[in-house]
């Protein structure tokens, strides 16, 4: 089995030290295996990129044309679909169904990138003189990108599309368990002639080896992170000890599902359930607080138990399933832990918890496991677990389910479930989080803005709002008047 290779400066070279392993969590079985990128590599990867920006085309090229190399890259991703959707099951444990989402919103992330290019504009100051001033928006510079492994191929479009339509160059590590598809698309641009050698490059292997390169070196000027928040406080000190460079990070959440008790029953069942199951429960915006108006409380209780009983765990390729194994064994028995954790300190079991046994016993499998009897204070409730696992807490009134809201220390998202459009929005008013769902719960856009407040990063990508973070602003002055300032008379 050969390794998967790094992608440097337009060429797919052979890294130099011992691989790791690269395992279909449904199965256990290996699957590929990746280089990991040593210091020197990633070094490498770093020149390339700044030779690319420094002495290259790419920066100074129309956004028309950068605009046509994102639309042709969204293009080939369509072609590719199919292929790059099997990669991503196998690889990551998500259910087929869910890969070809991720896909499709890939490819429409390069093609609002490739349609924004040519809607980036400055702007005419008025000042009080004869004279011009203009702010000029010119790109960033390098990139180091770090994503994570629960929506490999998405994240690196978000992370790609608009550092390209920005004119920079970058470096992309994908995360140590999902290389899959960040190789393919290393493939996919490599093909492009009209994106030039060194502009992309992208390095598999371990994060406190590549990555903490790409966050302390000197001649990289932005770091884009998404993943835990722990890791994004040691990103943010390496960037702050070495250049100073621009930080963008998207972190933890614990996110809560507001449901009051005048919300339409059936969408507010399935909500409660998609919000923190989909995708196994790997996502960083899931809704693993569901806050329940306590007059609806064991009614709203007994249906999500009901519904989630009849959740499909499975083989992530077959397309009746709903629920695949988690990302890893290891990750399985952290999650796990954190169930254990939640028994020991009282919370209620109410459904799940455990591994399925016969024929997924196997795979890094985990059934959709709900808690009741949960205080806000338990660790259930405050850390984030980034699995299967909800905890449903009763609330009494508006101003009860704000404290509990708000008692954490992320604020990526949440979501409010009500007919009553005013108590909707002093909700959302109040809560303090980036994203806030109203009688819905997950809708991703391309176009509008992702991020959070607290402890859940700083800065914001996707829409307009994720390009103006790899711009810089520059202010030039024209002088009109040609008769002397009289400042030495």
């Amino acid at each position: 089995m050969d390794p998967l290779p790094l992608y440097i400066g337009g060429r797919f070279v052979n890294g130099a030290e011992p691989t790791q392993t690269i395992v279909n969590p449904a199965t256990g079985a290996t699957i590929a295996r990746a280089a990991r990128a040593t210091p020197a590599e990633t070094e490498a990867a770093i020149q390339a990129a700044r030779e690319a920006f420094d002495d290259g085309p790419w920066p100074a090229a129309t956004a028309a044309r950068r605009g046509r190399v994102l639309l042709e890259i969204a293009r080939r991703l369509r072609e590719s679909a199919d292929r790059l959707a099997r990669l991503e099951t196998e690889n990551m444990g998500k259910p087929i169904i869910e890969s070809e989402f991720d896909v499709a919103d890939a490819a429409t992330c390069f093609e609002y990138y490739g349609g924004l290019a040519t809607k980036v504009t400055g702007d005419v100051n008025p000042v009080p003189d004869e004279a011009l001033s203009l702010t000029l928006k010119e790109p960033v510079g390098v990139c180091g990108q770090i994503i994570p492994w629960n929506y490999p191929l998405l994240m690196a479009a978000w992370k790609i599309a608009p550092a390209l339509c920005a004119g920079c160059t970058l470096v992309l590590k994908p995360a140590e368990a999902t290389p899959l598809t960040a190789i393919e698309l290393a493939r996919i641009l490599d093909g492009i002639e009209d994106l030039p050698k060194g502009v992309v490059n992208i390095l598999t292997g371990d994060g406190p080896d590549a990555g903490a390169a790409l966050a302390s070196s000197e001649r990289v000027d932005k770091v884009a992170f998404t993943g835990s928040t722990r890791t994004g406080r040691t990103i943010l000190r390496a960037a702050a000890e070495s250049n100073l460079k621009r930080v963008t990070l998207e972190l933890g959440g614990k996110s809560p599902n507001i449901f009051y008790a005048d919300a339409a029953w059936e969408p507010a069942i399935e909500g409660a359930l998609f919000g923190v199951f989909v995708n196994q429960g790997e996502v960083c915006s899931a809704g693993s607080r569901i806050l329940v108006e306590r007059r609806i409380h064991d009614r709203f209780l007994d249906a999500i138990v009901e519904k989630a009983r009849t959740i499909r765990l499975g083989d992530p390729l077959d397309r009746a399933t709903r629920m695949g194994p988690l990302v890893t064994a290891a990750h399985r028995e952290r999650v796990a832990g954190y169930i254990e954790q939640g028994r020991r300190e009282g919370a209620r079991l109410v459904l799940g918890g455990v591994r399925p046994d016969r024929e997924l016993a196997a795979g890094a499998y985990l059934e959709p496991t709900i808690f009741a009897g949960v205080d806000p204070g338990m660790t259930i409730a405050r850390e984030e677990i980034f699995g299967p696992v909800v905890t449903v807490m009763p609330f009494e009134g508006e101003a009860d389910a704000l404290r509990i809201a708000n008692a954490t220390p992320y604020g990526l998202a949440g979501a409010v479930w009500t007919r009553d459009i005013y108590r909707a929005f002093r909700v959302v008013r109040k809560l303090r989080a980036g994203i806030v769902w109203v009688n819905h719960m997950q809708p991703t856009y391309v176009e509008a803005p992702w991020g959070g407040m607290k402890m859940s990063g700083a800065g914001r990508e996707l829409g307009r709002y994720g390009v103006e973070n790899y711009l810089e602003l520059k202010q030039v002055h024209v002088n009109l008047n040609e008769a002397p300032t009289g400042w030495y008379a």
